[in-house]
């Protein structure tokens, strides 16, 4: 973890040198992810005295990452956290702990139970983590709360490697998660930051990727690894990456394509009210 917090105050001074007001890290990054039974050993609360050289830092430049956040009953959540000015904005506490293939969470974990906006820089943003990107449920929740910005933060391995060099498509997670960012993106006139780790863990390859993407959904920058092509070596190591987000891109989407104001949310309501009585409702 100490080599970590080093890792992430270069960086973060690097980013804000170059002018940047938000530093994104990955899921977990204070940690790793593989983390098992190590889950307790690593949890730290928001007083914990590690921390501060990131709230300091906080006071130059916005700083969002990955920790195991211990609650006050001694739970352990996968969190995203967000500091600016040297306080926390924004805490968000996963909430879809994928546990399949080779994802174990649950075991070591408790869920989050919120998905709340906030505001940062003047734009309303909220933060979801790596899993709950790919249920509609929590992107929807920050679309109709009117977010400008959605922040997933992501350990993401690689999978479906195709070793054709005629084939066109590339890493199979790579163009899953590049599909998923720009339609949700779309569908929610925002800016989607995804920021995705890299390099090997106990034997997983993790693709990196990290991109942002507009409120129409395209690219508007992609580090290494957000477009591998088969034959092409796999991408390595930590990349910054640097993208302007720009509050009239989202007027101009949203006037375009009125999607929010248009939802009806009290439709969707009485609608998921309907189907939870009939889901519970039955003789078993």
């Amino acid at each position: 973890m100490e080599a970590n917090l080093d890792l992430h105050r270069d960086l973060a001074e690097q980013a804000a040198a170059d002018g940047a007001g938000l530093c994104i890290f990955p899921e977990l990054s204070l940690t790793g992810y593989l983390l098992k039974d190590l889950v307790p050993e690593v949890s730290m609360t928001l007083q914990d005295p590690r921390l501060a050289p990131l709230f300091d830092l906080s006071r130059r430049i916005d700083l969002a990452f990955g920790m195991v956040l211990q609650s006050e009953d001694f739970r352990h959540y996968n969190a995203a956290v967000y500091l600016s000015g040297g306080e926390v904005a924004h805490v968000h506490r996963k909430v879809y702990l994928p546990t399949y293939g080779m994802f174990d969470e649950q075991r070591y974990f408790a869920a989050g139970d919120r998905v709340r906006a906030f505001v940062s820089d003047g734009f309303a943003t909220g933060m979801l983590v790596c899993e709950d990107l790919w249920h509609l449920s929590t992107p929807y929740l920050l679309f109709v709360q009117g977010v400008s910005l959605m922040v997933c933060i992501s350990a993401g391995p690689g999978r479906g490697v195709l070793a054709d060099p005629e084939s066109e498509r590339g890493l199979g997670s790579a163009e899953s998660w590049g599909d998923l960012c720009r339609t949700v993106a779309q569908f929610s006139g925002s800016y989607v930051a995804y920021c995705n780790r890299t390099g090997y863990e106990d034997g997983v390859y993790f693709w990196g990727g990290s991109a942002v993407y507009a409120p129409d959904g395209s690219t508007v920058v992609a580090a290494e690894g957000a477009e591998v092509t088969a034959g092409e070596p796999l991408p390595q190591g930590n990349q910054v990456v640097f993208a302007d987000i720009d509050a009239r891109e989202v007027e101009r989407q949203r006037q375009m394509t009125p999607l929010l104001r248009d939802e009806k949310v009290d439709f969707t309501l009485r609608e998921l009210e309907r189907v939870w009585d009939e889901r519970t409702s039955g003789p078993y």
